[in-house]
């Protein structure tokens, strides 16, 4: 998966949740996948519309009411949906609301090795400083990222690392998403 799209499924908070349930096989009606994620009416509903407009769920064609239709993945919301679930299932027990912000995923699969806040930003060309600082400083809060000072270099620099639970997502994000290279 690219990395723009990845950054993009992760900017609805319950994106992640819904083809995570999908995957395990939660019928894609809205009634069971609203009861599966516990996700508010409005939020779901621009959740759905926004996998829809990014291809990787449509209407089940022949299913469901005209007015409460039935959602399949696309071939590509298939692969979306197993990473999802490999993601949703490691982080079970740690802090769900981490996980539903925006670039929490994006900044994790950004920390395949130690790394200065400059090189994060430049894999992640959208991330504003101040979205960077704030996912970074709340992971650390949770114990996903260290953060380290780097006290030879002039000026001193952190390091950031992904750590427990931060580093079990690394390592099954690290594989399936590809960054742009400069």
């Amino acid at each position: 998966m690219d990395i723009k799209l990845f950054v993009n499924l992760t900017s609805k908070a319950w994106s992640l949740a819904i083809l995570s349930n999908l995957h395990a096989g939660v019928p894609g009606r809205q009634a069971a996948l609203l009861t599966a994620t516990g996700a508010g009416r409005t939020a779901f509903s621009q959740s759905m519309q926004h996998l829809v407009s990014l291809n990787l769920l449509e209407r089940n064609p022949g299913h469901g009411h005209p007015l409460r239709p039935e959602f399949r993945l696309t071939p590509v919301g298939i692969k979306a949906a197993a990473l999802a679930y490999r993601i949703q299932e490691t982080a079970v027990g740690d802090d769900p609301i981490l996980l539903r912000r925006s670039w929490t995923l994006p900044v994790l699969s950004s920390l395949r090795r130690p790394r200065h806040f400059c090189d994060i930003k430049k894999d992640l060309l959208t991330i504003t400083d101040r979205a960077l600082s704030q996912a970074l400083k709340s992971m650390e809060e949770r114990d996903w990222v260290q953060r380290s000072v780097n006290s030879a270099a002039r000026p001193p620099r952190s390091i950031y690392s992904a750590v427990n639970t931060g580093q079990r997502i690394t390592e099954i994000v690290r594989p399936e998403i590809r960054f742009a290279s400069l």
